[in-house]
């Protein structure tokens, strides 16, 4: 079953879930806000989505302009920027999908064919 972080508010993750339902995949909805993945899940998401980690900030979001991190990420450890990531899922781009062998960072539809159909 995929795990699927999201956030019910945003229309980027209701057109991901609205795509897995027509191809009647299960998945479990997790609330990335109020329950964000581990810095270890986080770190197994971006080796299998084949992403940089730096890929996963939501850089659109309200709490990266808040909280100044286009300014602080050169000086950010791979470490300082997993803790920002469990400790806020608002700053992770949604939604994210993993089976715990595969993954995807936001949505597009040629790849959510790909890789989940």
């Amino acid at each position: 079953m995929l795990k699927f972080y999201g956030y019910k508010q945003c229309g980027t993750c209701r057109k991901a879930e609205q795509f897995l339902k027509q191809i009647g995949a299960a998945y479990e909805f997790i609330d990335i806000t109020e329950n964000p993945p581990s810095a270890e899940e986080l770190t197994a998401i971006v080796a299998r989505a084949e992403v940089s980690l730096n890929k996963l900030f939501n850089t659109s979001g309200v709490q990266y302009r808040e909280l100044k991190i286009k300014e602080r990420l050169p000086a950010l450890s791979q470490r300082e920027i997993l803790a920002l990531f469990a400790s806020n899922g608002r700053l992770i781009k949604r939604p994210l999908l993993t089976d715990g062998v595969r993954a995807t960072v936001g949505f597009n539809e040629e790849q959510f064919t790909a890789v989940w159909r």
